[in-house]
């Protein structure tokens, strides 16, 4: 899910590495040891989990959009609580992945403004509109179902502070699949017309989120060396094959039909096939033109206009205290 940026082409050019120094890191990586923020690393390794890192928390910003979108209009008291308990989650998960990009040698405030001008990406899912109240439930469902299935192996990835917090991460992940998934049940056990916009939720939703793993192998720039490094443990059509081998008989549970001709279960490998994605709508999706990319990156902006004072007030209120610390030493 937060490998899509990897995909993207570095023209920086890095300098020619220490090949004895490379030799002990890649020693230490393979001995499974975690790499701190002190340690050694190539410039590429660096550089490769500011993108990943930055990714995930930008992910996690844009993606309390959509569901913010539902907190008026969730059908009870409960549904509403957890709506807003899950946008919470969602901010802290950007608060800590920001907190270890910036161990990285990076600063929150570049990170943002990558964001905000375009230059960043976020993953393509949070560039779709969710339409009715059912759509809450697929993301919850398939959007962070696909999430879990890329996280999980991010608390064993060689950098120490992305693993650490990816381990809270996907606690709190666990949780918003399985109160997307309970969404969907109680619709699909609800009227005829529940059951329908479960359908429809799933029909918009299922494509995009198999795209969420990203592009094929053979066509993902940095995989190789993503895996080398152990900063990723599966490749993208390894995690995307686990995600579709438990998600099809939950669909099937749910009585929702899955909106693929061609899915098919193969007998001889025990494993789901899915028919052709498609790359065209992913990479425009991914370029910014996709059917909410405009609104998600006007309203991040307008928030950070929104709030610039309450930056202000902070910023000069901890100077204010600061200068008080001094003169009473």
């Amino acid at each position: 899910m937060y490998a899509q940026s990897l995909n993207a082409k570095d023209l920086t050019p890095v300098a020619a590495e220490d090949a004895t120094k490379l030799a002990v890191f890649q020693a230490r990586i393979d001995a499974e040891e975690k790499i701190e923020p002190n340690d050694w690393m190539p410039e590429q390794y660096r550089r490769t989990l500011i993108r990943q890192i930055s990714q995930h928390a930008h992910s996690e910003v844009i993606g309390m959009q959509p569901e913010g979108n539902w907190v008026t209009r969730a059908p009870t008291l409960k549904r509403k609580a957890q709506l807003i308990a899950k946008i919470q989650d969602e901010a802290g998960h950007g608060l800590y992945l920001y907190s270890a990009a910036e161990t990285l040698g990076v600063s929150r405030e570049e990170l943002y403004e990558q964001l905000l001008s375009g230059r960043a990406k976020y993953s393509s899912i949070f560039n779709y509109a969710t339409l009715n109240y059912a759509d809450m439930g697929a993301v919850g469902w398939l959007v962070d179902g696909a999430a879990i299935m890329n996280q999980i192996p991010l608390c064993r990835c060689s950098y120490g502070p992305y693993a650490r917090a990816m381990i809270l991460i996907c606690k709190e992940e666990s949780f918003h699949q399985r109160q997307g998934y309970d969404i969907m049940l109680a619709m699909c056990r609800g009227t005829p017309e529940q059951r329908a916009m479960a359908q429809d939720a799933l029909n918009r939703f299922w494509w995009p989120s198999l795209m969420m793993f990203g592009p094929h192998d053979s066509n993902s720039t940095h995989s190789e060396l993503s895996l080398r490094w152990k900063i990723k443990r599966f490749s993208n059509d390894g995690l995307r094959q686990k995600f579709l081998d438990a998600t099809v008989p939950q669909a099937h549970y749910l009585g929702l039909s899955i909106p693929d001709p061609d899915l098919r279960l193969n007998g001889a490998t025990g494993h789901w096939e899915h028919g052709p994605i498609d790359w065209d709508e992913f990479a425009r999706v991914l370029a910014g033109d996709g059917p909410c990319n405009r609104q998600r990156m006007k309203h991040r902006r307008q928030s950070e206009a929104d709030g610039s004072w309450v930056r202000e007030a902070a910023a000069d209120y901890a100077a204010k205290h600061r200068r008080a610390a001094e003169r009473a030493a």
